[in-house]
């Protein structure tokens, strides 16, 4: 990597855009972070809304693109192994097991990078997002449990010229890894590592309230929440209770255009371009779903490995039937009484698509609905904007009328 790119303007005469302005992605914008920095520059060719390249990425990343023949690939990108894990020995107030954090932690504690880019929460707001470079086990710590909304991180990269960080592992989602891919040889960096998150669906944080106060009977209290692999929204509050709604309970009609555009039109779930990601939708309930890309996700992988409860992937049921209903009920905002919500959620959750198969579920749901999304608000956009693996998957479904 080098620390004098040639970009369209110098670093030095590069300015952010002011936070009340309009992106350069408009609606679109998913709050990378990237124009709150010097690296504003490439905007128009590293945003993932306005300059898409799946294979270009896949390809610098991982020395190659998808199989899209092979289904797991067409599905869950480029791919050396897949595995579901646990540690052995959890993070106290980890979301899950806390797989993420210990592997940020080990990444600092043996030399591997200088500092971390993760996010922490604000001080005012446990669900306000605080991008930052850490440099101890303990920021990194600071940073566990999700933060699921809309998050600049990229505005962190500002700090990296004459901080000394020249060894950086990057936490994020799939649009902000695709930015920070297309500036990676501009950065004054030595090495960089990504490890991604799964992603879909973020919200403003105000458009997170709307969405904690129609689905939890105690909104003000929730510490986490997550929609996990037994069709149940688990909600954990402040007590440490968890309550869980079933998918199917969701006030659709109040909530169908509550998710930010950015993620209406995102076909990036599985965040293809990071080295190892690490999530749960490919997983069986209480396990997280591993996937390594390439040889530094290996190396990433082999910090936590000894600490891990690991076991292969699993595939069970089969989603397609499920898929197609959903469609239909989302498109017509359909809102079940919760009596059949939770009669519905006790039958899916024990014929329903588990391990591999919910992946594909929550993909192909996802994947029909964006691209009806996208068909309808930005039509001009779907040719450039649909990857070749998107439409594969989205080909197979039958979408409503325009």
């Amino acid at each position: 990597m080098t620390s004098s790119p040639a970009s369209p303007l110098p670093h030095d005469q590069a300015r952010p855009i002011p936070r009340d302005r309009i992106r350069p992605a408009k609606d679109l914008c998913s709050d990378c972070g990237l124009c709150d920095s010097r690296w504003i520059a490439y905007v128009r060719q590293a945003c993932a809304f306005l300059n898409q390249d799946f294979d270009g990425m896949e390809r610098k990343a991982h020395g190659r693109t998808r199989n899209l023949d092979q289904e797991d690939e067409l599905y869950f990108g480029v791919q050396q192994r897949m595995l579901t894990a646990r540690l052995q020995t959890p993070i106290d107030g980890a979301q899950w097991t806390g797989i993420v954090s210990r592997l940020g932690v080990r990444a600092l504690e043996s030399g591997l990078v200088d500092a971390v880019l993760c996010v922490q929460q604000s001080p005012d707001d446990r669900f306000t997002p605080m991008p930052v470079l850490a440099r101890t086990p303990e920021e990194v710590l600071a940073a566990r449990v999700n933060k699921p909304t809309l998050s600049n991180n990229l505005s962190v990269l500002e700090q990296l010229p004459g901080s000394g960080i020249k060894r950086l592992l990057a936490i994020g989602v799939g649009c902000q890894v695709q930015a920070l891919r297309a500036v990676q040889d501009t950065l004054p960096l030595d090495a960089l590592y990504v490890l991604g998150l799964p992603c879909v669906d973020n919200v403003s944080r105000e458009g997170l309230q709307t969405f904690l106060e129609s689905a939890s009977a105690s909104p003000d209290t929730v510490v986490h929440y997550e929609f996990m692999q037994d069709f149940r929204i688990h909600f954990r509050h402040s007590d440490g209770h968890v309550e869980t709604v079933p998918f199917f309970g969701l006030d659709t009609p109040a909530l169908k255009d509550v998710f930010a555009p950015s993620c209406l039109s995102c076909f990036d779930y599985v965040n293809a371009g990071a080295d190892l990601v690490v999530g749960y939708m490919g997983a069986e309930f209480g396990r997280q779903w591993l996937v390594v890309r390439n040889s530094r996700g290996e190396e990433l992988l082999k910090l936590v490995e000894a600490e891990l409860d690991q076991a292969p992937v699993s595939s069970r049921g089969d989603r397609r039937q499920a898929v197609q209903q959903g469609i239909d009920a989302y498109d017509k905002a359909l809102r079940l009484p919760m009596w059949l919500a939770e009669l519905v959620g006790w039958i899916v959750q024990r014929v329903g698509p588990k391990g591999l198969e919910y992946g594909r579920f929550s993909i192909d749901s996802h994947f029909t609905r964006n691209a009806l999304w996208l068909r309808r608000h930005h039509p001009e956009m779907v040719e450039r904007h649909l990857p070749a693996f998107a439409r594969r998957i989205v080909e197979r479904y039958r979408l409503p009328a325009r």
